[in-house]
């Protein structure tokens, strides 16, 4: 009966078609995957605000440090986590390796903030050492210099950017392409990101109450240490329960034929010879398929940070204080996630009813619209003060509204369709491809693309003398553009495909 019930899915209606594609007996696999993803989402919110409030506003530190942070700090590490993620991808069952990669992060987050960060004064270098380096040192290595004396804030910035590529793009979604096949996922990965983004807004109003405690406590005490330990405390549990989803699903969903009809669970290869480590990445670089997707999600990582990074210097100027930066950018996280709620039901139908081009092609078109705009009001600001003086405002608090609007629907269209359009595109390969060609895509690849930012901009503050983000913002703006075109070229050539794979395996 569920078999013929599963056709076309003419038997929904108009609205729910729209606003609802699943048959009720699905949830019993769409709400845990949903559920998980809300957790690691969560999370990875909550992170991503913290990281930069830490750094931005870290002693001797500015939004400049993050450029050297992702190029020379986060790349390398991205290196070092796929060589031993390979490696125990040969080692460990699928179910146990999510375990293993996502327990070193629950743990480091719970110790910063309560072991760490209370003890700073003993743990990281004081300021007459800092001083004395500063003073003894060539004026290229002041950044650097940052980014040791802020040695754990550096460490947290690191593990919370590797956190969105590891369990977020590469655990989960590895997880969801192995047990999810081409005609449900067209239905259910919409629905995952639903339920993530119901966590993002979630999170944005968790995050602006902690950093509003700053107004409830007595002087003299540090609000900015309760409030980690807050959100701390929420990451750790939030990633204990999604360990828990994780193998109730391995244990009560993939044993039911109807959602998992496979001889053997996913990952659980005994008894079948594994490739070497070296074999699997000549099998996944010279992979035309994979090269492409690479590029993919390169070009997205550069012309985003590139964006990113000029945005991030504004905010750092309106909001030098380490609690409102947070609260800032938690009421980013909240309508972002409104918008990002809004494109997931437009994305779901464009899904179903667009070829993958046109589903894949849109999100760098919008954010080579949006992000020209951007750069073209930063550029010229200084005519338009005059004008927004009238108005009451002032040309920097305009340039943050405006690249939050940017980065916000830039975002939420690559939420809604660039990241779902690129997991269908992993669902045709073998199982080999799925889990080291998805680490070495999304983990190195995406690090990649966040690095070849960071070392644009880096390398331009570097050699320009007294350059900040506005002096060098005509060069990364030629620079955006080039890379916006680059990827809509990439678009298309992974396109065909894509759909001569997907015709393939319907044949």
């Amino acid at each position: 009966m569920v078999d013929n019930i599963q056709g076309n899915g003419q038997e929904f209606g108009k609205m729910r078609r729209i606003f609802f594609p699943l048959y009720m007996y699905e949830l019993k696999k769409a709400l845990p995957m949903g559920l998980m993803f809300f957790c690691i989402l969560f999370n990875y919110t909550c992170l991503r605000n913290i990281k930069d409030s830490l750094i931005v506003t870290g002693p001797g530190s500015d939004a400049e440090v993050i450029p050297f942070l992702k190029g020379y700090c986060v790349a390398p590490a991205a290196i070092l986590f796929i060589l031993l993620y390979t490696k125990a991808s040969n080692i460990f069952t699928n179910e146990h390796l999510f375990y293993v990669t996502l327990t070193p992060f629950i743990l480091f987050f719970g110790c910063f903030a309560f072991f760490i960060y209370p003890n700073l004064n003993v743990l990281h270098p004081s300021s007459e050492t800092i001083a004395l380096w500063r003073a003894n040192a060539p004026s290229f290595l002041n950044w650097p210099i940052a980014i040791i004396s802020n040695w754990s804030y550096s460490l947290f910035y690191i593990l919370a950017e590797i956190w969105g590529s590891a369990i977020m793009a590469l655990s989960f979604w590895q997880f969801a392409n192995q047990i999810t096949k081409t005609a449900e996922a067209k239905r259910m990965y919409a629905f995952f990101g639903f339920m993530g983004q119901i966590s993002v807004l979630l999170e944005g109003k968790v995050g602006e109450w902690c950093s509003d405690i700053r107004t409830k406590v007595p002087e003299g005490v540090d609000a900015w240490g309760i409030s980690l330990k807050y959100m701390m405390g929420t990451v750790v549990v939030l990633g204990i329960i999604a360990m828990l989803i994780y193998r109730w699903i391995y244990k009560y969903i993939l044993t039911d034929k109807r959602f998992y009809d496979k001889p053997e669970l996913p990952g659980n290869t005994k008894g079948k010879k594994k490739m070497p480590l070296w074999q699997s990445f000549k099998v996944i670089f010279t992979s035309p398929y994979l090269g492409l997707i690479v590029a993919l999600v390169v070009c997205y990582g550069i012309g985003v940070n590139l964006v990113e990074g000029l945005w991030k210097k504004q905010i750092g100027m309106q909001y030098p204080n380490p609690n409102d930066y947070n609260t800032f950018m938690n009421q980013f996280t909240f309508y972002g996630g409104v918008a990002t709620m809004i494109m997931y039901i437009i994305g779901g139908n464009i899904l179903r009813v667009c070829r993958w081009f046109t589903a894949a092609v849109t999100t760098p078109v919008i954010l080579l619209f949006l992000g020209s705009s951007f750069f073209i009001f930063v550029l010229f600001r200084d005519i338009l003060e005059p004008l927004l003086r009238s108005m009451v405002t002032t040309p920097l608090f305009c340039a943050v509204i405006l690249g939050a609007s940017v980065v916000m629907v830039s975002k939420a269209v690559k939420y809604a369709l660039f990241d779902l359009t690129k997991e269908m595109a992993y669902i045709p390969l073998d199982e080999e491809m799925k889990v080291k060609g998805k680490a070495v895509v999304e983990v190195i690849g995406g690090r990649f693309g966040k690095a070849g930012g960071a070392w644009i901009q880096s390398l331009l503050l570097l050699f320009i003398s007294g350059a900040t983000y506005f002096t060098i913002a005509p060069y990364t703006f030629t620079i955006f553009i080039v890379i916006c075109i680059l990827w809509i070229c990439s678009v298309k050539a992974l396109s065909h495909r894509v759909e001569a794979v997907s015709e393939k395996i319907t044949k």
